[in-house]
């Protein structure tokens, strides 16, 4: 399964907002510094699928705030 997701680094909650059509905004608490963004939305989209973080890759914009995700296993 794909995803489009736009994240947002920095938020006061971590949260999913569903926008429809495979499109989400994801809320992050950590800065996008590092790659510490990017492990929060992993966590994040794991324990809402129930899967393991290892299951999801970022297929596009590892360093961008629009991502495409792929999860497997689903």
């Amino acid at each position: 399964m794909y995803l489009r997701i736009r994240v947002t680094a920095n938020a006061k909650k971590a949260e999913i907002i569903d926008l429809g059509n495979g499109n989400f905004r994801v809320k992050v608490v950590s800065p996008p510094a590092a790659g510490r963004a990017n492990r929060e939305l992993m966590e994040i989209l794991a324990r809402h699928y129930k899967t393991n973080k290892s299951s999801i890759t970022i297929k596009k914009g590892s360093k961008s705030r629009e991502k495409l995700i792929e999860i497997k296993d689903l």
